[in-house]
């Protein structure tokens, strides 16, 4: 019990440290943008851009803290919040290398699953994009702009998601079924929903459909719907049959 408290302890000391320092960094990147060119913005441009976009962003920071921690757990969640990338990369990986280890997320299993890969997925992210960086970027802009390769480019992430969640698809496919269908409609009223939100958005109509479908709520309900119908209609039948027996 002492050491699994003294490693939270040291993880959110190091978690907190290193999202401050990362926070700062991005931070210093205008500034010294603006240092450097001599150029500095004004007040009330800054103003009106935050006082537009950041009533959003907390709403989706909220969000995602509350979505993705369960999941990674502490030491995968400020990893995934350093590195970034979390929806179409880190998350993905995190639930897919506590499947294949066999252990649930929110355990002491699952904790150290999902640190080590998130880890290792970082490291190999950074790797791949300076790989590819050095090696595409010659011809990077003229493949991008060119017909046959700009529509693979524009649905990476659908493809990224979409064989991803075939294969839970293929296994729980009772549970696939309410949030897609609640993911379509919240698009279909709000098509500009943005990611955290529907990502929100679905995965708590996922938790009701499954408490739903674990309980068997729902199958009593549609049988003793059936059973009232027959005894409402019962009475009917009879009078029939004794009108044809007379």
């Amino acid at each position: 019990m002492d050491n699994k408290r003294n490693y939270f302890d040291r993880v959110h000391v190091w978690g907190t440290v290193w999202n401050y320092a990362a926070l700062f960094m991005m931070m210093m990147v205008p500034v010294m943008m603006s240092i450097v060119l001599n150029t500095w913005p004004s007040l009330s441009i800054i103003g009106k851009v935050v006082a537009t976009l950041a009533p959003l962003y907390w709403v989706t920071g909220i969000i995602e803290v509350v979505t993705y921690v369960p999941m990674l757990g502490a030491g995968g969640t400020y990893l995934s919040f350093v590195t970034g990338n979390i929806s179409n990369l880190k998350l993905p990986c995190g639930l897919n290398a506590m499947e294949n280890a066999k252990v649930r997320p929110n355990t002491e299993e699952g904790e150290v699953i999902s640190t080590i890969s998130i880890a290792v997925s970082s490291l190999t992210t950074t790797l791949v994009i300076a790989v590819g960086v050095l090696v595409f970027a010659p011809i990077f802009s003229s493949a991008s702009d060119n017909p046959t390769f700009k529509a693979a480019f524009s649905n990476v992430l659908p493809a990224l998601f979409g064989a991803l969640g075939a294969s839970y698809f293929a296994k729980h496919w009772k549970l696939g079924i309410a949030p897609i269908i609640g993911g379509v409609l919240v698009l279909l009223v709000s098509p500009s929903t943005g990611v955290g939100v529907l990502m929100f958005v679905t995965i708590v109509i996922s938790l009701i459909a499954a408490v739903i479908i674990y309980r068997d709520l729902f199958f009593p309900v549609i049988k003793g719907f059936g059973k009232k119908s027959k005894k409402a209609t019962a009475p009917a039948e009879t009078e029939e049959s004794a009108q044809e027996e007379e």
